[in-house]
């Protein structure tokens, strides 16, 4: 009778998807919540302009360069893009982003207190790493008030 049940007896040939689907629903909302964590930046005070948006080609984010009030530089990519850098650094991990995406949009958020001269220094040091284009970002400018 052993070898009778035996023979009735066969292979499971599913498999269990319930536990996969559990980590895919909490990999969803581990990837929701820090999602909008990863597009902050780092404060500047941009100046107002009426300017048209610049078209994106590229599926990669833009390359953003900030450069805030004391002349710092702050880039969005690498382990820490919330730490300022210096030029040296700023070049390799300009070059390192442009060499994987060479159409990548590369934008420039300059405070509108920062020296000229450091924006420009800062745009050469792009146009080093790779660069072909670079946009500057702005704020709209306030709206003027209606007349009654």
């Amino acid at each position: 009778m052993a070898e009778s049940q035996r023979g009735k007896r066969r292979l499971m040939g599913e498999i269990n998807v319930v536990p996969y689907i559990d980590v895919m629903l909490v990999l969803l909302i581990i990837f929701m919540i820090t999602a909008p964590l990863l597009t902050e930046g780092i404060r500047v005070d941009l100046p107002k302009a009426a300017a048209a948006p610049l078209d994106s080609h590229v599926n990669e984010p833009p390359l953003v360069l900030s450069i805030d009030a004391q002349g710092r530089l702050y880039l969005n990519v690498g382990a820490s893009p919330k730490q300022p850098i210096n030029d040296q650094t700023l070049l390799i991990r300009a070059t390192a982003a442009l060499r994987r995406a060479p159409e990548r949009s590369v934008l420039v958020n300059g405070d509108q207190a920062v020296s000229y001269g450091r924006v420009v220094q800062a745009m050469v040091l792009l146009q080093q790493a790779g660069a072909r284009k670079v946009g500057f970002q702005t704020d709209l400018p306030p709206k003027p008030p209606k007349a009654p």
